[in-house]
């Protein structure tokens, strides 16, 4: 099927198909499931795989690569009031580097990154993600105690396949917006992606 086909029947997905057809993505894709055990089993509060691990499958999907893009790295975020140290991020990276050498772990606690980003408290792991710039980054998904993959859109699934990249309008900073989608060649690797002007 070719990928201009694909998006017109998607089109009439519900959230729950969008997210059954993620659900398959994934299933079928070795590494991003040996990332998914290796996380749950840290057992870390809130936790999700996050932005990329994600965005970048579905963007991939749509574009009928024989190969998943390469990851840059892996966001891992959890939400732990009781240990905002920056020192348990880092013990929790080396775990996972061992766990999987060949990727690269950030992990980061969003009960303390709100100060980071000059926002109130977030309440969960879902609101911190909720506050990231692309519409189509603010994504996650973990395996829970059954070994069923558990997702986190705040903004739905829809979007991610769409093929549209839209600033947040919780984050509403334009010259980051553009910046990251230059910086990181998004439209040289997915070129179908349509960026959704600010004020269209």
């Amino acid at each position: 099927m070719n990928v201009i086909g694909l998006f017109k029947f998607n089109m009439s997905y519900s959230e729950q198909e969008y997210q059954n057809k993620t659900q398959q993505l994934l299933l079928s894709d070795t590494l991003r499931m040996e990332c998914l055990r290796a996380v749950k089993s840290l057992n870390l509060p809130d936790c999700f795989l996050g932005a990329g691990f994600l965005r970048n499958a579905i963007w991939d999907c749509l574009h009928n690569k024989a190969e998943m893009t390469p990851l840059n790295d892996i966001d891992v975020v959890y939400f732990d009031i009781e240990d905002i140290s920056c020192k348990t991020e880092q013990e929790l990276t080396a775990k996972l580097k061992v766990l999987v050498p060949s990727m690269n772990w950030e992990v980061r606690n969003q009960a303390r990154m709100h100060v980071k980003h000059n926002d109130q408290p977030y309440s969960n792991t879902t609101d911190a993600i909720s506050r990231w710039v692309e519409i189509p980054t603010c994504v996650g998904v973990k395996l829970d105690e059954t070994e069923q993959l558990v997702f986190t859109a705040p903004f739905g699934l829809t979007h991610n396949w769409g093929f549209n990249v839209e600033i947040n309008p919780k984050r509403p900073m334009p010259d980051i917006f553009y910046r990251r989608i230059e910086e990181k060649s998004w439209l040289q690797i997915w070129p179908l992606l349509n960026v959704i002007l600010i004020g269209n």
